[in-house]
This record gives C-alpha cells, sequence and structure tokens, in this order.
C-alpha cells in the first residue's frame, strides 16, 4: 500500500482534494493500494514516518525550502504542478505519485522533479508526467 501525504499551507484546500479522493479510493475499490491523509505542512513534516510519499501544493515551495534548512527530510516530496493542483484528477496524481517514490530511491532528492521540470510555474501539463511524455513522445 502507498500511504500519501497530502499538504498545503493551512490544511483547507487539501483537505477537500484528500476526501474527494478518498472518496474515490473507496468507490474504485483501491484500499488495498493506496490511503491518503491531509495535514497542514507544518504538521505534515512532524508525521512524515507514517508515510512512503508527500506531495505539497505548489505554493509550498517556499516553505519547502525553509524545512530543507532546518531540518533532514527523508521522504520523497513532490511539489504538485499548479494546473495538476487545479485539475486533481486521483489516477494521475497517483501516477506521479509512483515514479515520484521510484525516483527517489535511486536519487534520495527533495522535492522530486520530473526532468526537464525545475521551474515549478511552467510546468503546464494537467496530468501525471509519464502520460504526458508518452502524448509528446519524448
Amino acid at each position: 500500500m502507498i500511504r500519501i501525504l497530502l499538504c498545503c499551507g493551512g490544511g483547507f484546500s487539501s483537505s477537500a482534494i484528500a476526501v474527494r479522493m478518498q472518496k474515490e479510493i473507496k468507490e474504485k475499490h483501491y484500499e488495498d493500494q493506496y490511503s491518503i491523509e491531509f495535514l497542514p505542512f507544518g504538521l505534515g513534516l512532524k508525521r512524515l514516518d507514517e508515510f512512503d510519499a508527500v506531495i505539497l501544493c505548489p505554493h509550498l515551495k517556499v516553505e519547502l525550502n525553509k524545512a530543507k534548512k532546518n531540518m533532514v527530510i527523508d521522504k520523497p516530496m513532490y511539489l504538485l504542478p499548479p494546473k495538476m493542483y487545479g485539475l486533481m484528477k486521483f489516477e494521475e496524481i497517483v501516477a506521479d505519485v509512483e515514479d515520484v517514490i521510484q525516483m527517489y530511491q535511486q536519487n534520495p532528492t527533495v522535492p522530486v522533479k520530473f526532468p526537464g521540470e525545475d521551474n515549478l510555474l511552467r510546468i503546464t501539463r494537467g496530468v501525471a508526467y509519464r502520460h504526458w511524455k508518452n502524448r509528446n513522445n519524448l
């Protein structure tokens, strides 16, 4: 099972998204494959050991950089591209999370970034990187 933590600044937007994703997990009978919780970023940092991956709302980039200066983060963390954050398609986010976990195992860098996606605000894809890459024949 992949245990996912979704964080935003105060927990408000992530709570609505996580509830929607929890509902989708149940509807699609993925309870044995995925679980998702939401927490404000500050609280999530205290519970990292309970999760396999952390996905962050895009506006947390600055907060993540501050946290990295003050503590060792040993979990894959992924800043969602703005369009993916807005669309919040379960299947797409889970695909990225699976890839982020695998990439982190090979190169434990926080945040995990897909090739060519160093500037978060320039990422325009609204689908998982693997799906976008296949559509664009990269």
